[in-house]
């Protein structure tokens, strides 16, 4: 009996011919710099500055403050929020504080509109349903008010009612994370300072200031 050729043509052949799994390139890990030629730069970023060196709406940014060269942001703050951001020119270390598999601790000192009961910290502790899916559980107290600068503008507060300051420390990312989270249990957040990431923290570092390690 003679041996067929298969037929281009039939949909069995097409079906088996489509099944391939795709190729997968494996990603790339960034190599860690030499000890010796890693720059940390530590930055208290002032309110209202963008995360970025350039901008074409003439806004403030990360270029009218840190003179280094090479070094780029770990991670973001937003424009409306202060505190410690970390720049790097070592990709390694980019990666492992932003990766959110790495579970990189942040702390964030953040002044709220109300006096947030015990049931409204538990939940926050525990964790809560976002429109992104449930918050990670996060560590949440009630602090005195730090010891920090003023800011300009001031926030807005409104008569008769109290603020409170929280801080709350978080392993993950989620945008506007934290403000989500005040928001959810019903005290918006008026001020936001993130103090720590990882084992960096903004101790001896002015608001607009920044050192090198």
């Amino acid at each position: 009996m003679q041996n067929r050729a298969p037929n281009r043509n039939n949909k069995t052949f097409q079906k088996k011919s489509h099944n391939k799994k795709p190729f997968n390139k494996k990603r790339v890990v960034k190599e860690a710099l030499p000890a010796d030629q890693v720059k940390i730069v530590l930055f208290n970023k002032p309110f209202d500055v963008l995360c970025q060196f350039t901008d074409d709406q003439n806004r403030a940014t990360l270029a009218d403050f840190v003179r280094e060269k090479g070094v780029y942001a770990a991670g973001r703050l937003d424009r409306d929020s202060e505190g410690l951001l970390l720049l790097t020119n070592c990709g390694k270390l980019q990666h492992t504080l932003t990766n959110p598999k790495k579970d990189t601790d942040k702390t964030y000192w953040v002044q709220v509109e109300g006096v947030p009961s015990d049931e409204s910290i538990y939940a926050l502790n525990k964790g809560v349903e976002l429109k992104d899916g449930l918050t990670k559980p996060a560590k949440v107290r009630i602090i005195n008010e730090p010891n920090i600068w003023p800011r300009n503008p001031p926030i807005r507060e409104r008569k008769n009612i109290p603020t409170t300051w929280l801080e709350i420390t978080i392993s993950e990312g989620k945008n506007r994370q934290v403000r989500r989270m005040t928001a959810h249990i019903g005290h918006p957040t008026l001020r936001l300072i993130r103090y720590r990431i990882g084992k960096y923290t903004l101790d001896g570092i002015h608001n607009g200031e920044y050192k090198v390690l």
